[in-house]
């Protein structure tokens, strides 16, 4: 599914149905095929492009993405949940109702990414993308201080280049990863003596 505004369509056609029965979470997944896992993990991922200050919401939410992009790896066909998640679900009715509200800004959405410029993710460049986002979501689960804002933005453009097969988000995603690589040199430069001088200042 990588053809201009397919998403809306597919939204469409998991929700279809009638307005009492349920649609579990594993059917959505499942429904959305090679976007399952991306979809997820930037639903995952949001959050943390939110100034919140929630302590350790990094490592919560990092630590179920990191499981979701190894079953990516090994070749899933779609995410694997625990029964006692994967079987909750909503009524179709809730959902229709959801999506009518949302389909202009979905509309919107996909007026932003669709595919373009998509040697940036295929062949080599994609699997260098694929590795370097597992790269960013282990660092995004460290419970790195002010080390989450700029990985988090790098996973979620990645995760939009990899939904619609957008070469434009992956370049964003690139740019994010670089701020994101000096950011934390720095930041393994300067905690060290930031720390120590801290610790002066404390006992003398």
């Amino acid at each position: 599914m990588t053809e201009r505004g397919a998403l809306l369509p597919t939204l469409d056609r998991l929700f279809a149905g009638s307005r009492e029965s349920v649609l579990t979470l594993d059917e959505f997944l499942a429904g959305l095929e090679t976007r399952s896992y991306a979809f997820a993990i930037a639903a995952l991922d949001v959050i943390n492009v939110v100034p919140t200050g929630i302590p350790w919401l990094s490592t919560v939410t990092g630590v179920p993405m990191f499981l979701l992009v190894i079953q990516y790896f090994l070749g899933r066909s779609a995410p694997s949940l625990p029964a006692f998640i994967g079987r909750r679900g909503l009524s179709r009715g809730k959902l229709q109702d959801f999506l009518e509200r949302a389909r202009r800004h979905i509309q919107r959405l996909e007026g932003a990414v669709h595919p373009r410029r998509e040697w940036w993710v295929s062949g080599l460049p994609r699997r260098a993308l694929l590795v370097t986002w597992l790269l960013l979501i282990v660092l995004l689960a460290l419970p790195v201080p002010f080390d989450n804002l700029l990985p988090a933005l790098a996973i979620l453009f990645f995760c939009l280049a990899l939904i619609e097969g957008d070469g434009v988000m992956a370049m964003l995603g690139w740019l994010f990863t670089a701020i994101t690589a000096v950011w934390t040199v720095f930041l393994m430069i300067i905690g060290p003596y930031v720390i120590v001088h801290a610790f002066k200042m404390l006992f003398q």
